[in-house]
């Protein structure tokens, strides 16, 4: 571990960026030049004195998940991650289908998306960040570990998971789930992230097993979803989907029909999920 190279390198990159590079709101008085370490804590989810010690290159060898959350503040390429990761010691990730690398160009997408349900999934359905109003509808997948990060990995081992979709789809969110998860097992393998939880499932959940074995395949979930929220109700989503073909990454954007009950329950869950975000952040 090189702590002088990896404190100057978050430095300066830290520097390079100004508050719009990263949703943030410019204050009239700023003058510090590129972002505040407290800004920068914030959106990766750590204590400003940890950062601090990084960069003056006083802090013990960083985890790989703390390098993953700076990689992604910071908005760097995955050139400048491998980087970040051999600085700290550690063999820089591989390019590898379903990364949890987030790219600079759609974590600027998600940020001009922060009043609205949008998250960014990858090919295993990792759930990989989240605006707030996603969190308010779905949970805050991005804080959970292990295989519990996994859509249908909670969906069949902690079914407590569902009750944010209306009873009646159940199952058909279920076959969804199983068959996209067949279509990265098949992709990638079973070594990879969509091996693992086919195993943890197949010794887990009976229902996964039944439906597993029909064999069923396809690679997207029905663009409407119904959705049941604790003070909200019942309401209904439009899902659209962005691909980025280079990471096989995924946006999913939440919507509904300007006008209709849908919309007004829709703008109360926007109001509902920022006052989360603040309460917790």
């Amino acid at each position: 571990m090189d702590r002088e190279q990896l404190g100057d390198f978050l430095r300066r990159r830290r520097e390079a960026l100004q508050p719009e590079d990263v949703g943030l709101a410019r204050s009239p008085r700023r003058r510090t030049p590129g972002l505040r370490r407290e800004e920068v804590a914030q959106l990766a989810t750590m204590s400003t004195d940890y950062l601090n010690r990084l960069e003056q290159g006083r802090s013990p060898q960083p985890s790989e998940q703390m390098l993953t959350a700076l990689a992604r503040a910071l908005r760097l390429s995955d050139d400048e991650r491998g980087h970040l990761f051999r600085l700290a010691g550690h063999p820089a990730p591989e390019r590898t289908g379903g990364s949890s690398h987030v790219a600079p160009a759609m974590l600027r997408i998600l940020d001009r998306l922060r009043d609205t349900p949008a998250q960014v999934v990858n090919e295993f359905g990792e759930t990989l960040v989240q605006t707030a109003p996603a969190k308010a509808l779905l949970g805050d997948a991005t804080a959970l570990t292990g295989l519990a990060r996994v859509t249908v990995y909670r969906w069949f081992a902690q079914p407590a998971s569902r009750d944010v979709y209306a009873r009646d789809d159940h199952d058909e969110r279920a076959r969804a789930f199983v068959a996209e998860l067949r279509s990265a097992y098949v992709r990638y393998g079973d070594d990879s992230l969509a091996g693992r939880v086919v195993r943890a499932l197949d010794d887990e959940s009976p229902e996964f097993r039944a439906l597993w074995a029909e064999h069923e395949v396809r690679e997207k979930h029905p663009a409407t979803k119904r959705f049941v929220h604790p003070e909200i109700g019942t309401f209904t989503l439009d899902c659209q989907t962005l691909l980025d073909t280079d990471t096989g990454q995924r946006l999913l954007v939440f919507t509904a029909t300007p006008g209709t009950p849908d919309a007004e329950k829709l703008a109360l869950l926007t109001v509902i999920g920022t006052q989360s975000f603040v309460e917790t952040r």
